[in-house]
């Protein structure tokens, strides 16, 4: 296990240093100018110049990305361009936010949607099995959006027992936070659960049909340690991956969900970057983004090889 883990991590180490390559160098060839919008269009030729001299985007492409990089190794993220503030304590918040959203959200998806998908799948063929399946299609066919405004129109103006958008820290009391995250949290688990159930329970029919499975029942196993110990441990794998991918989508990639929601998380303040070219903000929410996916994905590909030590044996003989 120790040699798969330095593995990945080398791994790691090697995706990363891509992913900042293409980050800066699709970055760069966005439309428009940095210092064009940061002078104004009535600006003079040679006030553009001299805020470009200033930023050093004068320099070569390599010399702008080795500046960068080398800033990032050191914990420096930049200075936003629009808030005229350090990049790395906004990031830090916002991180913060929509990590507290990943987490509750995922690990209520986890326990719901795996034991939906187990039920289904000991229940096959039965009306258990096809309340779980019409669940699971309806989510999926429903978009996003969707089950945010319904929550919105119900809860916020309807019954007007939650708050519609926003965030309250903690500081202004336990209840006051938690009500801010009950709808987006609620949207997403609408919109992940069905996904992590129609897995599991295909999974775990695939289990509970192979040879170890059926040995263990020929022994007289409980039909509860049957499930648990030796079907379950193995379905579980195809699920970990996607629950990682998940994460990762949550953190920078539920910006519909956020903009409803007005919720200040990463999803947003990249689309806030985006909006006003501000380039650095840009650079180093979407370096965080892909950073939290690979991590994230190590961390499914660590629990993988935990579950199935087939993996990393393999891993190692190779």
């Amino acid at each position: 296990m120790f040699f798969y883990t330095l593995t990945r991590l080398a791994y790691l180490a090697i995706v990363l240093v891509v992913m900042s390559v293409m980050i800066f160098l699709v970055t760069q060839a966005m439309p428009g100018d940095v210092a064009h919008m940061i002078a104004g269009q009535f600006a003079s030729p040679e006030v553009i110049e001299a805020i470009r001299i200033k930023l050093g985007l004068d320099a070569p492409l390599l010399v702008q990305y080795g500046r960068w990089a080398s800033g990032i190794l050191q914990g420096d993220l930049g200075r936003s361009l629009v808030l005229e503030q350090p990049i790395a304590p906004i990031l830090g918040e916002a991180l913060a936010r929509s990590l507290v959203l990943a987490a509750v959200a995922l690990a209520v998806v986890a326990v719901i949607g795996i034991g939906l998908g187990v039920l289904a799948a000991i229940q096959r063929g039965r009306l258990t099995d096809q309340i779980v399946s019409a669940i699971s299609y309806a989510g999926i066919a429903v978009p996003d959006f969707f089950w945010a405004i319904v929550l919105v129109l119900l809860f916020g103006s309807y019954l007007q027992i939650l708050p519609t958008g926003g965030y309250a820290p903690i500081a202004d009391g336990f209840l006051a936070w938690a009500s801010h995250l009950v709808l987006p949290v609620v949207t997403l688990i609408l919109m992940l659960i069905a996904r992590i159930a129609r897995l599991t329970r295909s999974s775990m029919i695939d289990a509970l049909q192979t040879n170890y499975v059926k040995y263990a029942r020929a022994k007289g196993m409980p039909e509860r340690t049957v499930i648990l110990r030796h079907a379950l441990r193995n379905a579980l794998l195809p699920t970990i991956t996607v629950l990682a991918i998940d994460f990762g989508l949550i953190l920078g990639g539920v910006v519909v969900i956020e903009t409803v929601f007005s919720y200040p998380g990463m999803g947003r303040l990249l689309l806030f970057a985006i909006q006003r070219h501000d380039l650095p903000l840009i650079q180093a929410t979407i370096l965080i983004v892909a950073a939290t996916y690979c991590l994230a994905n190590l961390a499914a590909d660590l629990l993988y090889a935990f579950l199935n030590p087939k993996i990393r044996h393999g891993m190692r003989n190779a």
